[in-house]
């Protein structure tokens, strides 16, 4: 049955009030029958053991003291629920009746027991009976047959369950419209999701499910649902400027090596010329194969896909091990590295990540750094943080543009040095492997030799934090757990 979210939360609503309902109604006929049967039954028995008071017992014979007492209206009339009254001996057989009877005779039924009230008939009408024992001086002389209508009750009873039968249905059908309507209204916020959501393309991502007015799960639904269009739209922003980014960073030197490759096929050329032609396209490739290699690396820093080791890392071995593969740049530069240690320098965490890291930031610092300058790196615990630092004074870095040194590819002012090499992908790679390991990070740059900068530092065995600044005194910070 292929019904709408509506109607099928309208079916089972009913289905769920049809079942309560049927047992509400069978416990008011049920309490009415029951009221109605103790009332009869205390009437009947009250005037069986009353009679039993206006009998006279002569030898074997039961008969009633003064018999002109059942010219009473109530014993004559039928339509004053009258009481029928009936005297058989021992063995059943009748000794003497009330005149309303008339020609009719109460069954005696042995096997219905004594002083039990039950259903049975009087000319084809049904009657309520009891059988009283009747004895004198402890022996049993006969029973006292006492009867009442019980027709008007049934009457009573036939019409309820009637009324019952036919209210049901109408009942079920009330609330299935009522409930159909409920829910109708209840569903426009799913509606309207429906509705958005059906507009909404990869070219519409900015528009928004409107918020339900009551904070209920509706309204949680919807904010989710706004918080991850939110998230996708970001994505998809990042993943084109992202491409846009790398087509162009791949786009260049492909040119220029077309460029320096149709050259050579113009005219013959002398064997100088190639080797220098050749060396040139050789750098490009190079370059770009770097290029290839950092997307690659960011491709991987994936939080979903990355997988994460923890263990010992010290951290002045790390930094030694990075700076042996800068040495040949640092002689080249005349640069002077000062490391400088202080107490605890071991942190639990992923070893290649943590050397990504540092290799990107010292790599900065030794491409930056003015020649025959210093780079002083440090670490040191503080307030029960482990803290390292990297400075280098070199470049200066314009403080607007700070918030966008973590972008891939971008490099501040890079016309300005063109000389030196790289592509913006470092800093990005930084902040990818942070948030992998749940590091915060940040750059400050001041002008100044004496760099001043306010580093937040995290707890050793909770958190790596790396707050990297730029600028005339270069400082990067991390602060390691």
């Amino acid at each position: 049955m292929n019904l709408s979210f509506k109607n099928r939360i309208a079916l089972y609503y009913m289905l769920a009030t049809a079942t309560v309902t049927a047992l509400v109604f069978f416990i008011i006929y049920f309490v009415v029958q029951t009221a109605v049967y103790q009332e009869l039954d205390h009437d009947l028995a009250f005037e069986a053991h009353k009679h039993t008071q206006e009998i006279f017992i002569k030898g074997d014979s039961v008969i009633f003291k003064n018999k002109s007492e059942w010219a009473e209206e109530e014993h004559r009339e039928v339509q004053v629920n009258p009481v029928f009254i009936q005297l058989v001996n021992g063995y059943g057989a009748l000794m003497d009746k009330s005149p309303n009877l008339k020609e009719e005779f109460l069954l005696f039924q042995e096997n219905k027991g004594f002083d039990i009230q039950f259903d049975t008939k009087l000319n084809n009408h049904a009657i309520r009976q009891i059988q009283v024992p009747i004895e004198k001086n402890g022996v049993h002389k006969g029973y006292i047959l006492t009867a009442m209508s019980l027709e008007g009750a049934i009457i009573v009873l036939d019409s309820l369950k009637k009324n019952l039968l036919i209210l049901f249905p109408m009942v079920l059908l009330g609330l299935f419209f009522i409930t159909r309507f409920l829910a109708g209204k209840s569903i426009v916020p799913v509606k309207t999701i429906t509705e958005t959501a059906d507009r909404i393309t990869r070219n519409s991502l900015n528009e928004r499910i409107p918020l339900p007015t009551n904070k209920d799960e509706l309204f949680t639904l919807t904010s989710s649902i706004n918080e991850l269009l939110s998230r996708m739209q970001e994505a998809l922003e990042r993943e084109k400027q992202f491409t846009a980014d790398a087509s162009h960073q791949l786009r260049t030197p492909l040119a220029v090596l077309k460029g320096t490759l149709e050259v050579l096929v113009r005219k013959p050329r002398k064997e100088e010329e190639y080797q220098e032609k050749i060396k040139y396209s050789i750098q490009e490739i190079d370059r770009i194969s770097e290029v290839v290699d950092q997307l690659l690396v960011l491709a991987r820093l994936d939080k979903n896909n990355a997988k994460i080791s923890k263990t010992k890392v010290n951290l002045p071995i790390t930094v030694n091990d990075v700076l042996a593969r800068f040495r040949e740049a640092v002689l080249q530069k005349g640069l002077s590295i000062k490391v400088a240690q202080e107490g605890e320098s071991t942190v639990v965490s992923d070893p290649y990540y943590v050397d990504l890291i540092l290799e990107n930031i010292i790599s900065n610092a030794v491409k930056y750094a003015d020649p025959n300058s210093t780079i002083d790196i440090s670490i040191f615990p503080k307030n029960d943080k482990l803290v390292c630092q990297v400075k280098d004074f070199g470049v200066v870095v314009n403080p607007a543009e700070l918030e966008h040194i973590f972008n891939p590819f971008f490099r501040s002012d890079a016309l300005a040095h063109k000389a030196i090499k790289g592509n913006g992908l470092g800093l990005s790679i930084v902040k990818k492997a942070c948030e992998l390991l749940n590091v915060h990070i940040a750059a400050a740059s001041d002008r100044p030799k004496a760099l001043s900068f306010p580093f937040l530092f995290l707890p050793i065995k909770q958190l790596i934090r790396f707050t990297g600044g730029v600028s005339n005194a270069r400082l990067y910070s991390l602060s390691l757990h």
